[in-house]
């Protein structure tokens, strides 16, 4: 087993990111060697690391897993790859594995650090793992129930999903609401209706709800989430602002229908499963969640990872749509 060089994809500066090769060297007892197959860049989170708006008393809490270089810059930053085990113990060679690791072409990494991906999952899929996770954690916070009236304002990937998982519940009503007509396709792939902002407000089909989540990431998002929570409802934000500062609009009807505004965060187990799930234990059945062909719908389509740094940009703008950035590094 010699010695490789590897391509990985490192933020340098606002706005800028390049490719820089680096030795991978034969892995050591207990690792195995990951070569991508592919990976997925994080609208929300990557976005925040390419403009340098992670704030620094975030600094430690934001390091990814296998991060490289410190915040702001310069920084190897990523935690959704896909890959193929080439070099390791045998009972791991030729597997298809997830790993919270960054854009990279070949890694070492601990096995204990890698997630098998079940064989009903492909593997472009299986890079929606980090994003489905976060999105279990937090219907593990919201607690929704059967038959329940479940709004999700926000139609990116995280939102999406976890409209998915809420219409799976026996009669729930799951509404995602978005500004963008278009994403009403993707609500429809996904099993769930749909509606504008403007449209949501004010109408008894969509409003009133028992659970309201908010994953837009911009203000006035959580505005419309907190406008279409019932009485005593919860309003659910997964948003993350970085720097930003958010006006919330608390006046109103919020104090007399005692509306209750949580946050939820993927870093710890929901406090509802800490006591019996590890952060393994919940990857893992991420994954599991990963079998439906529906969830095709969430991904873009793939750019080559030695064109990553010239796309980034765009891919991560607002413009760039609502679907999971897709990254390829060889054929699966």
């Amino acid at each position: 087993m010699a010695d490789r060089t590897a391509e990985a994809l490192w933020y340098v500066g606002p706005g800028r990111a390049e490719l820089r090769a680096e030795p991978v060297a034969a892995p050591q007892a207990g690792e195995v060697q990951v070569r991508a197959l592919h990976s997925a860049v994080s609208r929300g989170t990557e976005r925040l690391v390419l403009e340098g708006c992670v704030p620094p008393s975030e600094y430690e809490r934001m390091r990814a897993p296998f991060m490289a270089g410190a915040f702001p810059f310069p920084v190897k930053y990523g935690y959704a790859t896909v890959g193929r085990v080439e070099e390791g113990p045998a009972e791991w060679q030729g597997r298809t594995v997830f790993a919270l690791h960054p854009h990279q072409t070949v890694f070492n990494i601990h096995a204990a650090g890698v997630t098998l991906v079940p064989d009903a999952v492909p593997p472009a899929r299986a890079v929606l793992a980090a994003n489905i996770e976060t999105a279990l954690n937090a219907v593990w916070d919201a607690a929704p129930g059967p038959a329940d009236r479940i709004a999700v304002v926000g139609a990116g990937v995280v939102g999406a999903l976890v409209a998915y998982l809420c219409g799976r519940l026996p009669g729930a009503h799951v509404t995602l609401v978005d500004v963008e007509p278009s994403r009403a396709e993707l609500a429809r792939r996904l099993g769930v209706s749909f509606a504008g902002p403007n449209d949501a407000q004010g109408n008894s089909r969509f409003g009133d709800c028992d659970l309201v989540v908010h994953a837009s990431g911009a203000a006035a998002g959580l505005a419309t989430a907190l406008g279409l929570a019932g009485e005593e409802a919860t309003v659910l934000e997964m948003s993350w602002y970085g720097t930003g500062q958010v006006s919330v609009p608390l006046g109103a009807a919020f104090h007399s229908r005692r509306l209750k505004l949580i946050s939820s965060q993927v870093g710890r187990v929901a406090p509802s499963h800490r006591a019996r799930w590890s952060h393994a234990r919940r990857l893992a059945a991420a994954l599991d969640l990963l079998a439906d062909p529906a969830l095709d719908a969430l991904l873009a389509p793939a750019v080559q990872f030695r064109d990553l740094p010239a796309r980034l940009a765009d891919m991560l703008s607002p413009a760039g749509g609502a679907l999971c950035p897709l990254v390829t590094y060889s054929k699966a």
